[in-house]
């Protein structure tokens, strides 16, 4: 309907210059005009010998608007378009939103669990796919610095799947968005775990690092450069000991 409306004043607008593009010619002269081969006297001669007459400075003006109206239609068309697609990935950012949130609800009801990966009284079957799509969502709420709500999906995650293939980048982030939100104790069991129980994962020299930060955060100086000094001799290719060894030289 908006097109329809915008088309009809184009129309109107067009023939209104079409109009004020013909010029007027004063005197007696009779004879005629058209817009292809201008003036034409009353035996049907051109007004200039034959040659198609330029463009009024009103012809002008309306082609150059005709122009930019072509222009402005592609414009806006190309807006449309992008408005449609944000309204989309809003939809579907609320929609797995409130997905994980129903998630959360739910467990928050049930009974608290330990932590502990050999007690598995509220684990499910591995199902990688539903796993993935589960850890998916909560790291997305870290992209989204909302610490709070990952904080509770990757404890959640840790209860329902605390043997998944994810589960040591759960723990470790699960360090990550506590040291974000200031809390070092929980932080530091968070890395330390990850340390403990997947020894040789490939998240592991990042958490002894990130551990000898919570330590030094914590004052103790001496824990931190003894954590540092484990990842540069333990993991030297890793980009954890670039880092560890950075902060060997500065504390």
């Amino acid at each position: 309907m908006m097109k329809l409306r915008y088309l009809s004043m184009v129309i109107a607008l067009s023939t209104g210059l079409v109009h004020a593009a013909v010029p007027v010619y004063e005197g007696s002269q009779s004879g005629s005009y058209n817009s292809n081969q201008g003036y034409r006297d009353a035996n049907g001669a051109s007004a200039q010998g034959g040659a198609q007459a330029p463009l009024s400075a009103q012809g002008q003006l309306f082609m150059q608007l005709q122009q930019m109206q072509q222009e402005i239609s592609t414009l806006r068309g190309l807006v449309e378009e992008q408005a449609y697609e944000i309204k989309q990935l809003k939809q579907q950012g609320l929609e797995r939103y409130q997905e994980l949130d129903q998630r959360f609800n739910s467990m928050e009801t049930a009974a608290p669990v330990r932590e502990s990966a050999a007690d598995s009284a509220s684990s499910e079957p591995a199902d990688p796919a539903k796993e993935k799509l589960f850890y998916d969502a909560a790291y997305d709420l870290v992209k989204q610095r909302d610490f709070a709500k990952a904080q509770q999906a990757f404890s959640a995650f840790l209860r329902k799947y605390p043997r998944s293939q994810y589960a040591a980048n759960a723990q470790y982030w699960l360090g990550e968005v506590n040291l974000s939100q200031g809390n070092l104790e929980q932080a530091a069991s968070s890395f330390e775990k990850v340390t403990l129980d997947w020894p040789e994962h490939s998240k592991t020299p990042d958490s002894l690092y990130k551990l000898g930060d919570v330590q030094r955060q914590m004052g103790n100086r001496e824990e931190a450069k003894l954590l540092w000094q484990r990842v540069v001799s333990q993991y030297a290719n890793s980009s954890a000991a670039k880092l560890a060894e950075r902060e060997l030289r500065n504390n």
